[in-house]
């Protein structure tokens, strides 16, 4: 694991002590938690590709093809 320093405003640091407490883990462990299901969520296919890549020409490799397309925009350019 590596260690990482945030900085976040009071309230949600209380609410997160709390969660914590009546759930009996640490706050790391809820921060660790929640950023996982936030990226679960959130990353597409490109980046998906790009955290696989095994050196910076496949990350070129990749960015440089023009193959990806955000869902959004395909339901955008067919009207649904």
């Amino acid at each position: 694991m590596k260690r990482l320093n945030i900085t976040i405003d009071e309230d949600l640091y209380e609410k997160a002590r709390a969660y914590a407490f009546f759930r009996k883990v640490s706050i790391s462990e809820v921060i660790r938690n929640s950023l996982k299901e936030w990226m679960n969520k959130r990353s597409g296919k490109i980046e998906e590709l790009i955290l696989s890549a095994k050196d910076e020409n496949d990350i070129l490799d990749i960015l440089s093809k023009d193959e990806f397309i955000e869902s959004g925009e395909v339901e955008k350019s067919l009207d649904l």
